[in-house]
């Protein structure tokens, strides 16, 4: 394993940052990290030769940076608040802290309530979007729809209000 690493971790880690978003090297880390512990599990039925392991290895990594894009994409981005107890800061700080709840509360009461049942199943309660689908009776896509749009119309009245 050391010899298989010190031959194409390089090449490998250069292949995934090339491929991960830019300023995402940690992911790149991992994949590579992920990829030599595959290597490690098959190593018995892994291709001698130093050509087929390489491309070998390479598959593999291009396989899980495409498995970790999609898995990016299939859930919407979290967004964080600050704290919401406007008691907590100070001054200016615990002002513009309640005006963002009250932003939050406002847009999150204008969401249909479909929309809103989507995102407590996602962010409040935690299950998964298939998960949110069975507990719902909806298809999975229709959940990953609706949670796009709901926090797309949250980010819009964030920013706009």
């Amino acid at each position: 394993m050391r010899d298989i690493h010190r031959k194409n971790g390089g090449a490998l880690l250069y292949f995934l940052r090339n491929f991960v978003s830019p300023g995402v090297s940690h992911t790149a880390e991992d994949l590579l990290q992920e990829t030599m512990l595959r290597a490690w599990r098959k190593l018995d039925t892994m291709p001698t030769e130093p050509e087929s392991q390489r491309r070998w290895l390479f598959a593999v990594a291009r396989r899980l940076a495409i498995d970790e894009h999609r898995k990016r994409q299939s859930r919407p981005v979290e967004v964080s608040l600050p704290d919401s107890d406007p008691a907590a800061g100070s001054g200016s700080e615990a002002a513009s802290t309640a005006i963002a709840t009250v932003t939050m509360r406002g847009a999150i009461g204008r969401l249909s309530p479909a929309h809103r049942q989507v995102l407590t199943e996602l962010f409040v309660k935690g299950h998964t979007i298939d998960q949110t689908a069975a507990r719902l009776g909806v298809p999975a896509g229709t959940v990953k729809s609706r949670a796009h749009y709901a926090t797309q119309s949250l980010r819009n009245a964030l920013i706009n209000d």
